[in-house]
């Protein structure tokens, strides 16, 4: 068993082309013994953004805090606290900060994305 205040993970920035304002802990992992799922935690500085992008695994979101948007595709989705998102596999999607305070939130994701590919998706009007 594992038990751990999520402050005491190291935060790491989000080291990807399209990412603004991201931070990611590794809460649970595979490195843990966790044999199917990976627990993140990230936070978005205000007018923070993570990239427009999709990926061959699902994800599930839970908001622990502040206001933003996720961008399925084209159309946007208010986010607020307490909010759930699943993100289906291959899914162009993007976390927008829009409020004043950070936004935080728990992403889960399977072991098996581990090394998987990601695709950056061109900006809107870009292509």
């Amino acid at each position: 068993m594992k038990v751990n205040h999520y402050e005491r993970v190291d935060s790491q920035p989000v080291d990807m082309e399209g990412a603004s304002g991201c931070s990611v802990r590794w809460l649970v992992s595979e490195s843990d013994g966790a044999p199917n799922f990976a627990m993140r935690q990230f936070e978005v500085a205000p007018g923070g953004f993570t990239p427009r992008h999709s990926h061959p695994y699902e994800h599930e979101v839970f908001v622990l805090a502040g206001h933003g948007i996720v961008i399925e595709g084209e159309k946007e989705h208010a986010l607020n606290e307490g909010d759930v998102v699943f993100v289906k596999p291959d899914e162009i999607h993007q976390f927008r900060n829009v409020g004043k305070e950070p936004m935080k939130f728990l992403c889960l994701v399977p072991n098996s994305a581990t090394n998987k590919n990601v695709t950056v998706a061109p900006e809107c009007g870009t292509e």
